[in-house]
Formats: C-alpha cells, sequence, structure tokens
C-alpha cells in the first residue's frame, strides 16, 4: 500500500477555500491538469455519492466518486472508479483547518493505493506533485485573483521545518522561556506566536495574566498543536496558588486541550498533521492557542468527538473511568456516593456507576445543583454534607452505610464521608475542593476496617499505552451512550482568571473550557 501526503499553508481564509473544494465539480475551473468535468445524472455537485466524469489536459479521462463531505470540519473523502493510470484502490481525502492568528488555511491531501510491483515511486511523485502540489499552488493563486496567477505569485508554504527539542529542567517541566516574539524571526526559526495566559507567581485568579508567547518548532518525539479549546479543571487551581508542584512561574498552567496537530518531530508515527487531537497529562502548558510537547500522551479523538467536549471532557472523563474501573471496581447494587455530583467528574461518576448498577447517591450543595444530579441518573439526592448527610446515607442504606464514597470536597466531607461507611467500605479522596483535610488520625479508621485511598492521576495515565485504554475506554462509554458529557460553560483565553474564580466559588455546573 501506497501513501501519499502534502500539505500547506495558503494565504486564504478558510470558507474560500471550502466554498470551491466542497463543489466537486469545481475543479477544471482551477486545476492545471483538468481539462472539463461533469457530474453524471444531474446530481449536485455535493452530493455524497456524486461521480464526476473528466478529461485532462493530456486527453486522459477519469471518473471518482465523492464518499464524504463534512462541513463543520471541512473535510472530502473520494476515490477514483477509472484512470489510465494504474492506482488501484485509490481513496483520497481533503481536509483543511483555520490558521487562526494569520487567516490562512492549512490544506492537506492524501491518499492511500496500490500499484504495479516497481512503479510505487514513480506514481507516488506523480500524484504529490502534478496532483496535489499543482493543485494547491494553483487554488491558491485563483482564489487571490487574476494579479496573482503569474509566474511571480508565491509559492504555498510548507509547514515549518522541525528544529531542536523545547528545552526542560530534570523535572520535566516546559522551560522555553515566555518572552514576546520577534515576528522577523517567525520564518527562519520555524517559531509561532500564541496567545496564552501566562503566571508569573503563585496566588489568586488575578496572576493569571495573558500574554503571546513564543511556540518552538517539534523536536524529536514532539507534536505542535493549534487548540481550539483548554480544559479548566481543580488541578489547575492547585497549580495556580502552588499546593500542587507543577509549575515554576513564569509559566502557563493548564493539563488539558484539543485541537490540531500543526506539524510532527522526527520519530512520531501515531499522528500527522492535520489530526484532530486531544490530551489530558502533564507537564502543565495548555492555557494556549498553540503549544509543542511530547507526543506519547497526546490521542487521536474520533470524528463525532468535538474539540469542545474534548477539552471539557478527556481528563474528567478518564478520571471517572479509572476511579469506578481501576482504582476500584464497582458492582451491581452497591450504594455508591457521589460528592459534589453536578460538578465535572462527579456527573460522569454519577451516570457510569449508575450504567453499572450500583445504586447512586449524590452530594450537591444547591437545589439546581439536585435537579442536574437527578437527570444525570442519581437515585437519591442530599443537599448539604453534615450530620443530616450521615443520617440520609444510613436511611437509605438501612443502616449499612456506603460500600464506596467518591470525595473530591476534602477538608468539609471527608470526616463526614468516614461516617457514612459500610464496614469495610472504601473511601476514594482524590480532590480537596473545600481545602485540605490536614492531618489525621489513621488509627480510626479501623473501627470500620476502612480502606482510604488517595489516587494519583499520572499513575494511571502515565504511559501511552495506559492513556490509550484509558480514553478508548471513555469513548466506547460514550458512544455506547453509558455516559455524556453536557455542553460546558465557555470562556475566552483571555477570561481565564474570571473562570477561575467562577469554579472556586462553585458558580458553575459541568465543565469549564477556555476558547483559545
Amino acid at each position: 500500500m501506497v501513501r501519499v501526503v502534502e500539505s500547506a499553508v495558503i494565504d486564504v481564509p478558510i470558507d474560500d477555500v471550502w466554498r470551491v473544494l466542497r463543489d466537486f465539480n469545481s475543479h477544471d475551473r482551477w486545476h492545471p491538469a483538468i481539462a472539463e468535468s461533469a457530474i453524471e445524472d444531474g446530481q449536485p455537485a455535493d452530493m455524497v455519492g456524486a461521480v464526476r466524469a473528466f478529461s485532462l489536459t493530456d486527453g486522459g479521462r477519469l471518473r471518482e466518486q465523492l464518499l464524504r463531505l463534512n462541513d463543520r470540519d471541512h473535510e472530502l473523502t473520494y476515490c477514483l472508479l477509472e484512470a489510465p493510470l494504474p492506482l488501484y484502490g485509490y481513496v483520497a481525502r481533503i481536509k483543511l483547518r483555520p490558521v487562526t492568528d494569520t487567516g490562512q488555511t492549512w490544506w492537506q491531501w492524501e491518499s492511500k493505493f496500490t500499484t504495479p510491483s516497481g512503479e510505487e515511486a514513480r506514481l507516488s511523485a506523480l500524484v504529490g506533485n502534478d496532483i496535489y502540489q499543482a493543485g494547491m499552488r494553483a487554488l491558491e493563486a485563483h482564489l487571490r485573483g487574476p494579479s496573482q496567477r503569474s509566474a511571480t505569485a508565491p509559492p504555498v508554504r510548507p509547514p515549518a521545518e522541525v528544529r531542536g527539542p523545547v528545552p526542560s529542567d530534570m523535572s520535566g517541566r516546559n522551560t522555553t522561556p515566555y518572552s514576546p516574539v520577534n515576528q522577523a524571526d517567525v520564518k527562519s526559526t520555524g517559531i509561532l506566536t500564541a496567545g496564552a495566559i501566562v503566571m508569573e507567581r503563585h496566588g489568586g485568579p488575578e496572576v493569571l495574566q495573558f500574554r503571546q508567547v513564543e511556540v518552538p518548532a517539534p523536536g524529536p518525539g514532539q507534536v505542535r498543536i493549534r487548540q481550539t479549546y483548554a480544559g479548566v479543571n481543580f488541578i489547575d487551581v492547585y497549580c495556580r496558588t502552588g499546593y500542587f508542584d507543577l509549575l515554576k512561574p513564569p509559566g502557563v498552567p493548564g493539563m488539558e486541550a484539543a485541537g490540531m496537530v500543526e506539524s510532527v518531530g522526527a520519530g512520531v508515527t501515531h499522528l500527522s498533521p492535520g489530526d484532530r487531537v486531544a490530551y489530558a497529562c502533564g507537564p502543565v502548558g495548555a492555557y494556549t492557542s498553540c503549544r509543542t510537547m511530547d507526543c506519547e500522551l497526546v490521542v487521536r479523538i474520533p470524528d463525532w468527538f468535538s474539540d469542545e467536549i474534548a477539552a471539557a471532557g478527556l481528563l474528567k472523563g478518564v478520571t471517572a473511568g479509572f476511579l469506578l474501573h481501576d482504582l476500584v471496581t464497582v458492582q451491581p447494587g452497591q450504594h455508591v456516593v457521589v460528592h459534589a455530583a453536578a460538578g465535572g467528574v462527579g456527573s460522569l461518576l454519577v451516570q457510569w456507576a449508575r450504567a453499572i448498577g450500583a445504586h447512586v447517591i449524590a452530594t450537591v450543595s444547591t437545589h439546581d445543583k439536585a435537579v442536574k444530579a437527578r437527570q444525570l441518573g442519581a437515585d437519591d439526592v442530599i443537599i448539604g454534607r453534615g450530620a443530616d448527610f450521615v443520617e440520609a446515607v444510613m436511611e437509605i442504606t438501612k443502616g449499612k452505610g456506603a460500600e464506596i464514597i467518591y470525595d473530591a470536597v476534602g477538608r468539609d466531607s471527608f470526616d463526614w464521608s468516614i461516617a457514612a461507611l459500610a464496614i469495610r467500605g472504601h473511601l476514594v479522596s482524590f480532590g480537596q475542593a473545600s481545602g485540605p483535610i490536614g492531618e489525621k488520625d489513621i488509627g480510626a479508621l479501623a473501627s470500620k476496617s476502612v480502606t482510604l485511598s488517595r489516587p494519583n492521576y499520572g499513575h494511571y495515565t502515565g504511559t501511552s499505552a495506559l492513556m490509550r485504554m484509558q480514553s478508548e475506554r471513555l469513548f466506547d462509554g460514550l458512544q455506547r451512550g453509558l455516559v455524556r458529557i453536557d455542553p460546558s460553560a465557555v470562556y475566552q483565553l483571555a477570561d481565564a482568571a474570571r473562570a477561575h474564580d467562577d469554579l472556586e466559588n462553585s458558580r458553575t455546573i459541568g465543565s469549564i473550557v477556555l476558547k483559545t
């Protein structure tokens, strides 16, 4: 099997490029190799299944069929039905992505086919140069007007050449300096400009400041991602305050984002330019419109999974998955308490535990959040987490207590959670939204033979194989309808401080994302 991939950045907005390309019969108006073309049987030129019959300037005749057209993602796929060349099983895909900070369009044109033995190199070069590269240059000139169709028209610009890796210290933190960009150096160095949230020091939300930063070309084993959304999580708050030693200022916070691969470094095999991807991992640095990072924990996302939902739900969904299936295995019929049940991870825990067959008891802080928890499928909902909560759990469980309690609240709920556990119950303390739990006497846990866990996200996602397993389990759960991720509260990247303030003060329901 031969695979040909060509890509370029052209100086035309994406909507203008897509308006031409989605017309499956437009190529005779802009491609220099096409003489004339017509859609068979009078079908619309943008109808999936339409066949175009066309002739080349050298007299050859071909027929191609439109297999897929996706206006949302600016992608189309087609196949070759008849041709004078031995391109067997030829299937091609065109996909476009906006270069958001310049108004340009990134275009990838790729195909797979087989050829007679010994013809691979010749036919690959013909397809890549005479069809794809020639077509991209010609369409750019066509859309930019007659003055650009001369021999002096600027050529298409391939993605930046691979340069050295992002420097890091021994801890693995990204230590690339966050300094103003010299625009004159961009073309010569491969460095791009990006808007980002930079912390000059630890502190309150006010330390999150919008800045322009440099984004280097990817080195070996790295990818550069043009991000569309970044997720906001409580771990980012801990990072901002310095409670978790994740970022040494100055630096960019954030551990979760989605977007498109802009370029890849040497040795990257599982990702290609144009792939839609997401990640939910360290090191921090996600609050930016473009980022270069190690590729190992970056995963491709399905076509049906939007960037916004991926940025909102990958970290939370993976967390819910390992809390329910790996740290402890929830069983049908068990009583499971989920604190903060209307929050990002809590809402997924409620749905997934309910799908397993557990009896889910949700706790929330307001009546509006109680309604949300009911909609998610909780069997019982309790407002508050004090003595009344313990009494309610004991009543629901007929005095037995809950087998498992998931607690991301921390200081305000920890002792009450212990009181509400069953004998040999398991308390999973995976967050501290209300503050640290402080020093505890573990001897008191012996009264119920309590198991206490404090899981670390990285220990369940720290390798490519683990992250792939966790993300695929989440994608499967979403496709099967076991869980859903609701639309997020969307803030602009520059409003990251307000997003943090709202999150810390419980003014949000569900997930938060920053639109980059």
